[in-house]
């Protein structure tokens, strides 16, 4: 079968630095406390290209956030990018660490450049009218995410990488439910525009003076359903991850989840309150996260989001590859799931 996926990146990077790994390290403590907490329960395989991901995902929100002119901040990026896939990134160590990535895990670049796209609507202020077209920024910027980690894990199935898709997505809408205050306060609707107006809610409006209504208790309500919706899609592919690495990744998703939980305990109000998951909560929650769980394969092989084909399909599929161990490896994981549905 002739493959029209993209190429793979065509170089050998160079080993990862340790004096890159530890700046990256050291960037993630003081700007996402939340990644270097989570990174400690990560398999040590994982933990050093997960952290130099998340650098350099890091650092590129950063660029567009903080700099003066966000759609410039994005045409750098784009260049930057550009540099890590000829193996000649520039002098910063993120970019470095990622090119190591990048080489290793032979990583489309299809994935960090949706991601950079994300970032772009950022800087245009996009709002979207729909919850699909909701679907597609989440996909950019949460949904790679979930795609990226997974290569790092060596999963390259579509339909593992699928529902590594859902849960970035979930993930990213649970964000979106808690923050619509807060980013009301900030000029910017994350929600679904026809979602507002069919509650009778002007958009520009409401922007101008955010308070927190019945009606806005419902669309947050429909938020965190959808968001819920794929988490539960998601537990099939995290059962199905290598077994060093489902426990961590399970704790990432109970606790977004919970955030949407702390959400409806106070009343659906993302306007007036911010939700947020007290530290012994999360010890049970990560406790809790290291039972064996049972997957239902039935939702491992659900096709993936509209939103999030494009970046399951940037991964080249085991059952297209040359080598006959994958062939075999693919068949073999085919066979389990009918029997596993027989039975």
């Amino acid at each position: 079968m002739t493959s029209t996926l993209p190429q793979l990146a065509p170089f050998e990077a160079d080993p990862m630095r340790p004096e890159d790994l530890a700046a990256c390290r050291a960037a993630l403590v003081v700007g996402s406390k939340s990644f270097a907490t989570a990174a400690r329960i990560l398999p040590r395989r994982v933990r050093a290209p997960a952290t130099a991901l998340y650098a350099f995902c890091r650092v590129a929100d950063d660029a567009v956030d903080t700099e003066a002119d966000p759609k410039a901040s994005v045409r750098r990026l784009r260049e930057r990018l550009d540099a890590i896939y000829i193996n000649k990134p520039i002098n910063h160590p993120a970019d470095r660490a990622f090119a190591a990535v990048v080489a290793e895990y032979e990583m489309p670049k299809e994935l960090p450049g949706a991601l950079i796209e994300g970032f772009e609507w950022d800087a245009e202020e996009r709002r979207y009218d729909t919850l699909d077209a909701l679907h597609a920024y989440c996909a950019r910027v949460a949904g790679t995410v979930g795609a990226m980690m997974a290569l790092l894990m060596g999963v390259r199935d579509g339909p593992r990488l699928a529902r590594a898709c859902d849960l970035g997505v979930a993930m990213q809408l649970t964000n979106i439910a808690r923050d619509i205050g807060e980013d009301a306060r900030n000029g910017r609707i994350y929600l679904p525009l026809d979602w507002m107006r069919e509650a009778g809610i002007d958009p520009e409006a409401w922007q101008r003076n955010p308070s927190y209504t019945p009606a806005l208790r419902e669309i947050t309500h429909r938020m965190l359903a959808n968001a819920d919706m794929l988490y539960a899609r998601s537990e099939a592919g995290i059962a199905a991850l290598p077994s060093d690495c489902r426990s961590s990744i399970r704790a990432a998703g109970r606790i977004y989840a919970e955030i949407g939980r702390m959400v409806r305990a106070e009343g659906f109000d993302p306007v007036t309150k911010r939700a947020i998951v007290p530290k012994g909560r999360k010890l049970v929650l990560l406790a809790n996260a290291m039972l064996p769980r049972l997957a239902r394969s039935a939702r491992l092989a659900e096709p993936p989001l509209d939103a999030t084909a494009y970046l399951v399909r940037a991964v080249p599929n085991p059952i297209g590859g040359d080598s006959l161990g994958e062939r075999i490896e693919w068949l073999i994981g085919v066979i389990n799931r009918v029997e596993g549905r027989a039975a």
